[in-house]
């Protein structure tokens, strides 16, 4: 679901895996840390590196994918408890709206 890499210019700094970027940004997300903070120590590269992939992923559609993957993997299990669900017109457009 993640999109491919960028091509790498000559002399750049190898790229941090993806595992390790979602590692700290789930870190960061979860502690409420500023991304500037984020633990060097934990080789997840910079807060920078993390919030730069973070906002890539959201433009590239990774967490919507993500979303709709595990709706319906969760779905086809029968583990979505319908009876919890809520829906509005934020969510799905109301018949004759515009």
């Amino acid at each position: 679901m993640l999109p491919p890499e960028p091509e790498k210019s000559k002399g750049s700094r190898p790229r941090v895996p993806d595992r390790d970027v979602l590692r700290g940004t789930l870190f960061v997300l979860s502690t409420e840390l500023p991304w500037e903070y984020l633990p060097p120590e934990m080789g997840c590269g910079s807060g920078m590196t993390c919030w730069r992939r973070l906002k890539e992923w959201h433009e590239a559609g990774v967490w919507h994918k993500l979303h709709r993957v595990l709706l319906d993997r969760l779905g086809q299990a029968d583990r979505i408890d319908w009876s919890r669900a809520s829906l509005d017109s934020a969510s799905v457009a109301a018949v004759g709206g515009h």
